[in-house]
């Protein structure tokens, strides 16, 4: 008895290694932990309806639900040997005697009942709620990574609008030093070198765009399987990312995270169901006690049935004990133990790996704001040079292989500059996904 009582309790987790603050710098003026519609925050009438979309027509998150339908059917089963199992039975027979014809009707009631003494039907069904719990939470992480995954796959092809829109401009750019080089050429102070040097960059600029409108389209292809449409380019009707907003949130204290990342939660509930596996496992050492009973009646005469001198009634019990069974007991709790020591592991891994992330994605959003300050002053001195240098040129004062350093120069900047707004969206997007999102748990213990 007291082997079969010494599995872990259902619920009962070592507690993990919580840091008091975040390692990463975060802004204290921010909002604390992200609201349960963070993608609003984006400023995007369109990206939000995007989303909502997403969340009711994705085919991932609808097997998730449907996964989340069959654990419900497979905790009410675990439940069922809990209570007792009534069948009935009914017969009829006719027959031909000497005296006439005589008939029969047989009517029984049984009722069976296994005594869950040792808890092993009781654990079953901890396991199956455990489980429950845990698709519940995998729902939800699904339904997270698929926010996410809209929000970012829509944020870059407004980025690749805006490289699009960058990359034509340095084609204008340079068809206009071109076109500055034709009349030094015909003037005499250009040399064909020249002519043929500033075609090139002109063609090498128009050369980019192609790609660029085919990543686009990619884009918004990948941004409809997501929303659960068919193959086919979804329309989005911003131009870039000029308009979307840029947020900011806070990660309150690391120990919060622990309820507001469903996928530690259902890290939680998988060991929940291990532990009770282990308890189901040892107590089928020890004997099933089955409960039964039987009520019925019995008539030669169709007329008298269920008089109260033809109504009979049993019950019974029966003991059933495992002897030697080659090893299947000992086996299957050997397996259950080493399983929950699996998804022991699993749970430490995934909360150690939440607050790596939260760590990472301060530390990008913080890095990334500084990059953005300093690439702006750069974009300015870019822009200040390549216009100077078109203008000594124009005058004699300079000659082409400035004016392409310093076109060249403007067109990386421009794109660093577009890259980098991208960068900090999705930093922003990982912050919001490695919270859990505006997730939180609100009783869902099934």
């Amino acid at each position: 008895m007291l082997f079969a009582c010494a599995a872990p309790q259902p619920g009962s987790r070592p507690a993990p290694d919580i840091p008091e603050q975040w390692n990463a710098p975060f802004s204290e003026d921010a909002r604390a932990w992200p609201e349960a519609e963070w993608w609003q925050l984006f400023g995007s009438e369109e990206l939000a309806a995007l989303v909502i979309e997403g969340r009711a027509n994705n085919l991932e998150i609808a097997a998730a639900v449907a996964r989340v339908r069959q654990a419900e059917s497979a905790a009410r089963l675990a439940g069922a040997p809990l209570l007792p199992h009534v069948s009935t039975s009914a017969g009829a027979a006719k027959y031909l005697l000497r005296s006439g014809n005589e008939g029969s009707l047989d009517a029984g009631l049984q009722l069976s009942y296994e005594t869950d003494f040792w808890g092993k039907n009781r654990a079953s069904l901890n396991a199956a709620k455990a489980s429950l719990r845990a698709d519940r939470f995998a729902r939800e992480t699904v339904a997270l990574t698929v926010t996410s995954g809209i929000v970012s796959t829509y944020l870059q092809a407004l980025s690749l609008r805006d490289q699009i829109a960058v990359a034509k401009e340095n084609v204008a750019n340079a068809e206009r030093v071109l076109k500055l080089v034709e009349a030094q050429g015909r003037a005499g102070s250009a040399s064909p070198l020249d002519l043929a040097r500033q075609r090139s960059a002109v063609a090498s600029q128009k050369a980019i765009i192609p790609d660029l409108i085919e990543q686009e389209r990619e884009a918004r292809l990948a941004l409809s399987i997501l929303l659960g449409r068919p193959s086919q380019d979804v329309a989005i009707g911003e131009s870039g990312l000029r308009k979307i907003l840029l947020p900011q949130v806070r990660p309150g204290l690391p120990s919060g995270l622990l309820a507001r990342r469903p996928d530690i939660r259902r890290a939680e509930a998988a060991l929940d169901a291990a532990n009770a596996n282990i308890a189901r496992a040892r107590a089928a050492f020890f004997p099933d006690i089955q409960l039964s009973g039987s009520a019925g009646a019995q008539s030669n005469a169709l007329l008298s049935l269920f008089n109260s001198q033809s109504i009979l009634l049993t019950i019974g019990a029966d003991l059933v004990a495992p002897i030697f069974d080659a090893g299947r007991l000992e086996n299957r709790r050997a397996l259950a133990a080493a399983q929950q020591e699996e998804l022991l592991q699993v749970y430490r891994s995934t909360v150690m790996s939440a607050f790596a992330e939260v760590n990472s994605a301060l530390g990008q959003i913080h890095s990334l704001a500084q990059q953005s300050e300093l690439k702006s002053g750069e974009l300015d001195q870019a822009e200040l040079a390549f216009r100077l240098s078109e203008i000594r040129y124009r005058a004699g004062a300079e000659d082409l292989m400035t004016v392409l350093d310093t076109q060249r120069a403007l067109s990386e900047v421009r794109n660093d500059m577009g890259q980098l707004k991208l960068r900090q969206l999705r930093a922003v997007v990982g912050l919001y996904k490695a919270l859990g999102g505006g997730w939180k748990d609100r009783g869902m213990s099934g």
